[in-house]
């Protein structure tokens, strides 16, 4: 996708926008995708409320609902046989400087939020590699950057504003409400429809990125913290061959006076002298700057900028968590898979992710690296893949991201859930019919 049909293809999600406006003789009868093309919805009935008071309205006029975020989930999360609702309209952005904190309205995303907050002296501690995604739907999946010592998106929230199935209004924080909160931060959709997201702020700050080529896998035997604490985030790209890493993007969070050098070689790996982009072959501009070059802290973490078609466009992606302390095993153990994979890849990433205490996000109470796979717009093959892959990941424990492509079967996912009695109870207590389930939930979640 160019950026000129990533531009269309935003119109008519604008317009897709619209339709619960309508009467159902004047919807639009265009089929409605998520960004990536490989999910059709199943139902055209979606609501945009205007307000939380209209939020409330829908909620309790719908016997099924789910939340339809920024559309950049691969697999049926968001879907719903008929109702969604789209926050879109909920846009506010309210900065308390007494607290350190914003509160957002759950339309807005990241690459909205970050130039605001940063006008004020501020910034978030991470950033997934695009800012095109919707801070609620990315906080609701466990979404990520990259660095050892980051935690997921979603554990800089302070407090959440739901919409439960009755219609009333649920506030939960970290400070008053210890495990009922850390249950609902990571939701999956499926505990009601969130409002209002409260973060913690830490002081704006400015970040340089370099990219290296060519690392072999060897090094990450004896050197894998080292290599991934070489930065505040760093990312490893590969294609499964010649075992290596075909580049590494190195961010380092610069202070003022820190010297800003960079070494000709990492590991071997030799510093690019040009601008790159992770999948071979497509051209950088899409890229965020690197080369050293010192930017604010929201044009060098994501690897993407907001007003370009991030990645690949049309692709698929697929995501598995690993025990960090076991992730050079991990690696071999797919690259055994190299020549099954690679005809059908674009780009591997590999990322770190510090543990949480938040019961469904795939880095609970464990150290992570995530290994991450995007895919060429080939689901049949893929689907012929993934079983393979996952295979050679089972003695890792590995959990998938929740809104990518797996085939686990679902008693190995919930295994992986520890809390997950608990968080079903919960689920229980405030949507005791199941208003906020959907096919996904219920076989991943309930399914045996």
């Amino acid at each position: 996708m160019d950026k000129r049909e990533f531009l269309k293809t935003s119109g008519a999600i604008v317009a897709g926008s619209m339709l619960s406006k309508l009467s159902p003789s004047q919807q639009q009868p265009t089929p409605r995708e998520n960004w990536a093309g490989n999910i059709t919805y199943s139902t055209d009935h979606v609501h945009t409320p205007a307000s939380v008071d209209e939020v409330r309205e829908v909620v309790k006029s719908c016997a099924k609902l789910r939340a339809l975020g920024s559309r950049h989930s691969f697999n049926t999360i968001a879907d719903s046989t008929q109702n969604q609702i789209s926050l879109t309209h909920l846009d506010q952005i309210d900065i308390d400087d007494k607290a350190h904190t914003v509160t957002v309205g759950t339309g807005i995303k990241y690459g909205q939020l970050a130039p605001v907050i940063d006008a004020r002296g501020y910034a978030l501690h991470n950033l997934a590699s695009l800012p095109h995604i919707s801070v609620a739907g990315a906080i609701a999946t466990a979404t990520h950057g990259s660095g050892i010592h980051n935690g997921n998106l979603a554990t800089v929230v302070e407090a959440l504003e739901v919409v439960t199935a009755s219609g009333e209004i649920l506030h939960l924080s970290r400070a008053k409400d210890g495990d009922r909160f850390l249950g609902a931060v990571v939701s999956l959709g499926a505990l009601g429809i969130v409002t209002r997201v409260t973060l913690n702020l830490q002081p704006t700050y400015q970040v340089a990125q370099s990219v290296y080529q060519k690392l072999s896998f060897d090094h990450l035997e004896h050197h894998l913290d080292e290599i991934f604490g070489a930065g505040y985030s760093v990312s490893l790209f590969t294609d499964w061959q010649n075992h290596r890493a075909t580049q590494v993007w190195i961010k380092r969070r610069l202070a003022p006076g820190d010297k800003n050098d960079w070494q000709p070689e990492f590991f071997g790996a030799k510093l690019a002298t040009e601008k790159l982009h992770p999948i071979d072959g497509h051209p950088a501009e899409s890229c965020t700057e690197q080369q050293g070059i010192p930017g604010p802290w929201y044009e060098r973490l994501p690897h993407f900028k907001m007003n370009f078609t991030p990645s690949s466009g049309r692709e698929l992606q697929t995501e598995y968590f690993v025990p960090r302390d076991r992730g050079y095993e991990a690696i071999l153990a797919v690259e055994k898979l190299r020549d099954r994979i690679t005809p059908h890849l674009f780009v591997t990433e590999l990322r770190t992710i510090a543990s949480d205490d938040l019961w469904m996000s795939t880095a609970y109470q464990r150290p992570s690296m995530a290994i991450h796979f995007t895919w060429k717009p080939e689901w049949p093959e893929v689907r012929q893949i993934l079983p393979l892959i996952e295979a050679q990941l089972e003695p890792f424990g590995p959990r998938p991201h929740w809104a990518k492509l797996f085939t686990i079967p679902p008693v190995r996912i919930q295994a992986q859930c520890v809390r997950l009695a608990e968080f079903k109870a919960s689920l229980k207590h405030y949507d005791p019919e199941g208003k906020f389930r959907n096919e996904f939930i219920d076989a991943n979640l309930y399914s045996s």
